[in-house]
């Protein structure tokens, strides 16, 4: 039994030689039917003409063994050139195939720094390079998953260490059970109960599994109320709340979620600008969408904290502690909110000290 060859070098090389041998033999069928004919005609003679009938049959035969010949000098020429075209070509091939192969392998046990030569602009190429894109693509997430997982246990490891601190003082009566006690402990299980629903929220954001209801949202009736609860807190550094959305701005998104991001952004607004600053919230009609930001004059973002502020964990202020800046979990919620929702969140700054604005886009009605 005749095995199969496995490789796709000797495959292509067999295939190269299958059309080499199919062309020579379509050659050597072709002239053996026709070519006395073409000769007899070359030499003169046609049916029923005397002379060409008694041709003589050692000419025939000089003509078939020429022709044999050069048949046979045909085919070892084409079968030599097909082996020598067949074996470059099939290097050229299964070369770069054999590499993504072998790339394939490593990705698949883990190696995601793994990439390969993207050569050409053909096909092979252009599979190269989403190799190349798509093994980036889980080193990025990799390295995303081991940073969430460090991070989530940093979040957590504070508060626990807090808990655990004073429940042993309790327990060996050098810390006095006080009110003050009891409102610590308190605020560190708030803390751990935030976190935690903060990650599920999180999660079910980006997995789209959180539910939803799109409706026609009035957005600066929204704006208004959610500028009215930051208010007090505003005045009390003298800070200046303004709502600055068009009247008859309509947004399809969920309300109660819209009003979430808008709260995080002012929040953060309110957060991180200096007293007696303003904080304004705009809408504007872009094309099908509806852009509601959120403008302070605070602090600002540099190049990276613009590219990073979305990101989980991230905190643009780390010389604040966690309880105080919080866990770095909120706006990564908004991104995922608004990816949920059909649209996109994003963060505009002219640099340091010169304030941020954040933004959101969702379709308009």
């Amino acid at each position: 039994m005749i095995r199969r060859p496995r490789s796709l070098r000797s495959r292509l090389v067999l295939s190269h030689l299958v059309v080499a041998l199919a062309a020579i033999g379509t050659v050597f069928v072709a002239v053996s039917l026709v070519g006395p004919g073409y000769f007899a005609d070359a030499m003169g003679h046609r049916p029923g003409d005397p002379e060409g009938e008694a041709m003589d049959a050692a000419t025939l035969a000089a003509f078939q063994q020429a022709v044999g010949t050069a048949l046979a000098a045909a085919l070892v020429i084409a079968l030599g050139a097909a082996v020598v075209v067949a074996v470059a070509l099939a290097g050229r091939i299964a070369g770069p195939v054999s590499a993504l192969v072998g790339g394939a392998r490593r990705v698949a046990a883990g190696h995601y720094a793994e990439r390969v030569t993207a050569d050409g602009s053909d096909e092979v190429g252009e599979l190269a390079r989403a190799f190349n894109a798509m093994a980036g693509s889980l080193e990025s997430t990799e390295r995303r998953r081991l940073e969430v997982v460090g991070d989530v246990a940093h979040e957590l490891r504070t508060p626990l260490a807090t808990l655990d601190g004073y429940l042993e003082g309790l327990e060996d009566g050098v810390v006095e059970a006080s009110s003050q006690t009891w409102a610590t402990l308190r605020a560190e299980t708030q803390r751990l109960s935030r976190i935690v629903t903060d990650l599920s929220e999180l999660w079910r954001a980006e997995t789209r599994q959180l539910p939803l209801s799109l409706a026609i949202v009035d957005a600066a009736e929204l704006a208004g109320e959610v500028v009215e609860q930051f208010r007090p807190r505003a005045e009390g550094r003298s800070i200046q709340l303004a709502s600055e959305v068009p009247a008859g701005l309509a947004v399809r998104a969920d309300r109660d979620r819209l009003a979430q991001v808008l709260a995080n952004y002012l929040s953060n607004a309110v957060r991180y600008s200096p007293d007696g600053a303003t904080v304004t919230v705009l809408g504007r009609r872009h094309g099908g969408e509806a852009v509601l930001s959120v403008r302070d004059t605070g602090a600002g973002l540099d190049a990276v904290q613009r590219a990073h502020v979305f990101d989980r964990f991230y905190r643009i202020d780390a010389s604040r502690s966690r309880a105080q800046g919080g866990a770095g979990i909120g706006l990564a919620i908004v991104a995922a909110l608004a990816g949920a929702m059909g649209g996109r969140a994003w963060a505009d700054s002219d640099g340091p000290g010169r304030g941020a604005t954040f933004s959101i886009a969702l379709p308009a009605p």
